[in-house]
């Protein structure tokens, strides 16, 4: 195959911003892949000093573990936020909840099983996403409970 295609075709990858160009002729076929960096530029609003423009700090605030209860699963099973597709879920992070309320669904051998709160208190997180299988034992949510 002619050089003077091959360097058509990357520059022609280049230009269009391709990751993939398949070239191919009664003899040969030739497949040129790239990979295209993602950049992301962030521009701070405000001044600041090199000293300062260290990298992010991730800050996660969780109540101490004695402050919180687990919802683990009872069964293996698929964990379902709502009760339809279309539905909103039972509950999300911040919502405050009561003994008996409905959490979340585990779908076991067709049935569909409410996995209800053992205490009051507020959803600190959901552990496990809609549509996952979840084993018996699984954490699927961590409650602050109300004092």
């Amino acid at each position: 195959m002619d050089k003077k295609i091959l360097k058509a075709a990357a520059d022609t990858m280049r230009e269009l911003g391709l990751s993939e160009v398949r070239i191919k002729d009664t003899e040969t076929e030739i497949v040129l892949k790239r990979e295209i960096a993602a950049t992301v530029t962030a521009v701070p609003a405000v001044q600041q000093s090199a000293a300062q423009m260290s990298a992010p700090e991730e800050i996660i605030i969780e109540p101490a573990a004695a402050d919180w209860a687990e919802v683990k699963s009872p069964l293996i099973g698929v964990f379902y936020e709502a009760a339809a597709p279309d539905a909103p879920p039972f509950v999300r992070p911040g919502d405050q909840v009561k003994k008996g309320d409905v959490l979340c669904i585990v779908e076991a051998m067709k049935m569909m099983n409410e996995i209800c709160a053992e205490t009051d208190g507020t959803i600190i997180d959901v552990c496990a996403e809609n549509g996952a299988l979840v084993e018996y034992g699984q954490l699927l949510f961590k409650i602050a409970e109300d004092k």
